[in-house]
């Protein structure tokens, strides 16, 4: 599927470890063919698991943060998924340490390690570059509002993670996970496959075990892909339960960040720890309903029982072992008395790509102009200037694929403009009202259900991404929340299943994807195979 046509109808979408907190280089491999990347003693260790050795006193927090930091020093040259690490990490983990022998835990992420893509402020001596050169030398005067909360919550932030350049939004044949200031991130189940993007380095840090948790972002797909494709759990939240203030933006009316973890369980201890209503960010679309400090609560094994559950069939790939895994994952809800309504279509399914897309255009040009000038150090302050730098850096920043996507967002005119208005209302409706909401009000569902992606392909340079599936986006588009969680394997590649539904489903969404996890248990380690054909 060509590049535009993906980010139309499906989702949007290189490494470096930066010993300082200022620098990154690219650097080759050195580490031993010998050497075992599955070995790990920590490997698949859960936050909670994590607090109890931290409470037994079994393990600190600095001494895990010692051991993620190791690892990653040996496995990151393999998967380039840390574009640089916190030079403060081991000192927070200290302070930590001496708060739990005071008597002080924060909660369920006091001392855990977590990573966080770099389009998100931090206000310390890490960069933000969304991956691009051109903004190498960006370090935040504050931390993102989530980036606040993670602090206050006593997670230890490792570092942050590579990307696809630009969260995916500058090329219509870019290949996902690669980065000027990164290079190519790779996937840990087999290192010449993609790790789809765009928080292409947060999926394959967490699945590869870099760090206990992760933070991605998605504008269309780009937390479910990656998450799909790399096989964890992923969480897209309501447009909302998450302040977008502190990050590089493609849209306001889409992007939203989210938890990326290896359970059901963590990623839920993380979206609570850090929701909340954010007066300051950008308006959504939506009408604000609760938003929960805890979503734990939800997390019931009998949580399939009694629930209506609709599959969406458009989106379904044709793969003939991805089809068989929904049969079996559908089959499986049954068992647990979940009631599946098959063959469902959505009727607008060929009205929201056009529209929303023209918003993304509209909505990039507007709000990378403002965060650029709000930012005294990004040393470009406009979208012209990236392209101008674009050029000019042609042989590091355009090696593969060009700027199509900057230069015409650039002729866009602004936000008050006749084509964006009504761009913005037909994409919302076809997606949400006229979408999500009128199938789900149809067939009396608690959420809907696809295959969040199929097998993942071969890296590939010259002709970017070959998509093979994917179901991101009427909950992209519409602001609703989406879920996904390992689902099996294609040839030892993860496929992943996504729950989405109406506005702030997520306390239902989550009982449900918590269930289908606790009764499947699809999640595995990865084995960091060099080729299938190994």
């Amino acid at each position: 599927m060509k590049r535009r046509s993906f980010f139309k109808t499906t989702a949007l979408g290189g490494s470096v470890l930066a010993l300082s907190g200022v620098t990154a280089c690219v650097q080759e491999s050195k580490v031993p063919e010998e050497v075992d990347l599955t070995a790990f003693d920590l490997n698949e260790t859960s936050a909670l698991e994590l607090q109890q050795k931290m409470e037994s006193r079994e393990l600190t927090a600095e001494s895990i943060c010692k051991k993620y930091l190791d690892r990653i020093a040996l496995v990151d040259p393999h998967l380039k998924s840390v574009i640089e690490l916190n030079p403060d990490a081991m000192d927070i983990a200290k302070k930590l340490d001496e708060e739990r022998q005071n008597g002080k835990v924060r909660g369920p992420l006091h001392g855990i390690p977590v990573m966080i893509k770099d389009n998100i402020d931090t206000g310390d001596k890490m960069q933000t570059t969304a991956g691009s050169l051109a903004l190498v030398g960006n370090v935040a005067e504050k931390d993102a509002f989530i980036v606040k909360k993670l602090r206050d919550a006593g997670a230890v932030l490792l570092g942050k993670t590579n990307l696809s350049e630009w969260a995916n939004f500058r090329s219509t044949n870019s290949s996902s996970g690669w980065s000027g200031r990164g290079g190519q991130v790779r996937n840990p189940f087999c290192l010449d496959r993609s790790p789809c993007g765009s928080s292409s380095g947060t999926g394959a840090a967490v699945s590869g075990n870099l760090c206990t948790i992760g933070i991605g972002t998605e504008t269309n797909g780009s937390i479910v892909c990656p998450s799909g494709i790399n096989g964890v759990v992923g969480i897209k939240p309501t447009l909302g339960t998450w302040s977008r203030q502190g990050i590089i933006p493609i849209a306001h009316s889409q992007d939203t960040a989210g938890p990326m973890a290896r359970n059901v369980t963590d990623a839920a201890i993380l979206l609570g720890a850090l929701a909340e209503f954010d007066a300051s960010d950008a308006k959504t679309h939506l009408e604000q309903e609760k938003i929960y400090n805890d979503y734990t609560s939800f997390l019931k094994l009998e949580g399939l029982q009694g629930k209506r559950i609709g599959i969406a069939s458009q989106m379904i790939p044709s793969h003939e072992k991805v089809k068989e895994l929904i049969k079996n994952a559908v089959q499986a809800m049954q068992q647990n008395e979940a009631e599946l309504v098959e063959d469902l279509e959505f009727e607008t399914n060929r009205k929201w790509g056009e529209p929303s897309y023209q918003v993304l255009l509209y909505e990039f040009k507007a709000d990378l102009n403002k965060y650029l000038q709000e930012h005294p150090s990004a040393p470009r302050k406009s979208l012209k200037e990236l392209i101008e730098f674009n050029k000019t850096n042609a042989d590091k920043e355009m090696p593969w694929f060009g700027q199509e996507i900057f230069e015409e967002a650039q002729e866009k005119g602004d936000l008050n403009s006749e084509e964006y208005l009504k761009a913005l209302d037909d994409s919302k409706r076809f997606a949400g009202k006229e979408g999500i909401d009128a199938l789900m009000d149809e067939h009396n569902l608690d959420a809907l259900i696809a295959p969040t992606n199929g097998p993942t392909w071969s890296i590939d340079w010259v002709n970017g991404d070959s998509f093979t599936g994917g179901s991101s986006s009427p909950a992209a588009i519409s602001g609703y929340p989406n879920i996904t969680v390992p689902m099996g394997f294609v040839e030892g590649l993860p496929i992943g299943l996504s729950f989405f539904g109406r506005a702030w489903s997520e306390p239902v969404l989550l009982e449900i994807a918590y269930a289908f996890e606790q009764a499947t248990k699809h999640r595995e380690s990865p084995d960091f195979k060099k080729s299938l054909m190994e």
